[in-house]
Formats: structure tokens, C-alpha cells, sequence
């Protein structure tokens, strides 16, 4: 896959730029409608990979995008999936803004999107019995993000895909009380630390719920610092005993207690409590 094939598919589709508002009245991509639109397709270019190498036997995909707000991820995603993977896909996006919801399901009928289904509801409270292949959340804010995780390990999601945003939680409890107060006095340092623990932090619950982690970038950390994805598999062996162990070291060491444990109860073991 060449690097960047999202986002000239959809600088070339003009009319799918206009239905999800990434273009001006005037036909031009501004600066602020260009930084999200390249985070849009940096974050497609990741799935489409991960869809070529774990899921390249299924005709279509099921998507479940948390925290939608406007949808832009899960519209393009669709899209995406069928022009340049020759996948069909279903899309269920869930935002608690009722109003956005709304205007997910005008966007989605605009672009000719009939297989999308829109709710409005907060992450962790949505219920269903659909089965999804692939859980995304594009900067769902602070512990929002948790809660996609939680609920695509919830769902049993074949691939959950996350790019977090504003590490709020976790800063907060990092001020002292750990070995690397030298470090977190200084508030620039302690920001930098926290978002850095609390993605460390989802990873290592995410390998501990049995999936297979790594982290890529979605772009440039010039476009934006906001940049990282947190990819998970589901691994065929699951939830084996052990795989908590880093995760419960690292909660040790700095004495935090993540939201994404609270949120999805089970996964780490009693030594935790």
C-alpha cells in the first residue's frame, strides 16, 4: 500500500469532501479542514492495512466508529473500504450528542450510505448483539477512549483501532507519590509523561483482554501531536493468564487507576484490586 492512497482518493472525490463537510463553500480545503482531513485519511490508511492482512478473505465488514461525532472516520471509512479494498461495510457510529447523530444519518443519506445505522447514546452505556470486525474511535476525548476500548473488548471485536485524545485522567494522579517525581514536578514534562503512560497503559490492557497490540502513526507529528493509533488484533488464544503483568506493573509504579479497567471489569486479575 502506498503511503497517502486515502487521502488522494478523497482530494479526487469531491462530492463524498462536500457531504462530509471537509469542503468550503468555495471548493477549497482550508487549513483547519486539511489538518482533519489528513487525519481522517491517515487513520483510514491504517485500517486499510490492517484489513489487507487479517481480513482479505471477508466480502464485507462490519464497523462500529464510538464517539462519532460528526463521522467524518466512519463515512470515509465506508467508502474507502469499497474504492480501494474491495470490501462492502456496515457502519453503526455512536455519539451521545443526539444533534450530531442527526446530522450523521443526513450526511450518510447524502454520499448514498444506506447500510449505516446511527445512535445516540454514551459509549459504554450502548447495547447491542451485532458482532463487529473492526471498533474505530478517531480523538474521542480523554476517557471516551477508554471507553471505545472497553466497549469494542466488550462487543469481542475482531480489530479495535484507537487515535486518543487530551490524556486528562491520568495526569492528574501523576503529580507525585512515584519514583519519577524529579520528572513530573515540571509541567510540561508531567503533560508529555501522562499521555505517554495512559496509551502505554490501554496497550498493555488491551494485550492483557488477549489482543495483539502495536502502535502506528496516522501522520506526521507536524500535522498533528494527536497522531498515535492504538492497533489491537484479537489473537485466538484470548485472555490467558500472565498477559496482565505489565500492565499491572506499570499501574504499580506510578499508583494511577486507569478508567479503561473500571469501564471493562474482568479482563485484569484479583492482584489488581
Amino acid at each position: 500500500m502506498e503511503h497517502g492512497e486515502s487521502l488522494q482518493r478523497l482530494l479526487a472525490n469531491r462530492d463524498l469532501l462536500s457531504g462530509i463537510e471537509l469542503l468550503g463553500p468555495e471548493g477549497q480545503v482550508g487549513v483547519r479542514k486539511n489538518k482533519k482531513l489528513c487525519e481522517v485519511a491517515g487513520f483510514c490508511d491504517v485500517v486499510l492495512r490492517y484489513v489487507r492482512s487479517y481480513l482479505a478473505d471477508k466480502d464485507r465488514l462490519r464497523i462500529a466508529e464510538f464517539s462519532c461525532g460528526k463521522s467524518y472516520l466512519g463515512i470515509a471509512l465506508v467508502i474507502l473500504l469499497r474504492e480501494l479494498a474491495g470490501k462492502e461495510a456496515s457502519l453503526v457510529g455512536v455519539d451521545i450528542n443526539d444533534q450530531l447523530v442527526e446530522k450523521c444519518r443526513l450526511l450518510a443519506k447524502a454520499v448514498g450510505l444506506a447500510d449505516t445505522r446511527f445512535v445516540a447514546s454514551r459509549t459504554i452505556e450502548f447495547r447491542t448483539d451485532e458482532e463487529f470486525d473492526l471498533a474505530v474511535a478517531l480523538h474521542a476525548c480523554d476517557t471516551a477512549t477508554d471507553e471505545a476500548i472497553a466497549k469494542g473488548i466488550e462487543l469481542g471485536a475482531g480489530m479495535i483501532l484507537a487515535v486518543p485524545c487530551c490524556q486528562n485522567q491520568i495526569r492528574g494522579q501523576i503529580k507525585g507519590g512515584h519514583p519519577l517525581t524529579g520528572m513530573t514536578d515540571f509541567g510540561p514534562i508531567r503533560y508529555r509523561l501522562a499521555n505517554l503512560l495512559t496509551d502505554t497503559l490501554r496497550a498493555q490492557f488491551l494485550y492483557s483482554a488477549g489482543y495483539q497490540v502495536e502502535m502506528l502513526e496516522i501522520g506526521s507529528p507536524r500535522l498533528t501531536p494527536k497522531n498515535l493509533c492504538i492497533c489491537a488484533r484479537k489473537t485466538r488464544r484470548g485472555r490467558v493468564p500472565g498477559r496482565d503483568r505489565e500492565y499491572l506493573r506499570l499501574k504499580s509504579f506510578f499508583g494511577v487507576k486507569p478508567k479503561v479497567e473500571v469501564f471493562c471489569p474482568g479482563v485484569i486479575g484479583r492482584e489488581s484490586e
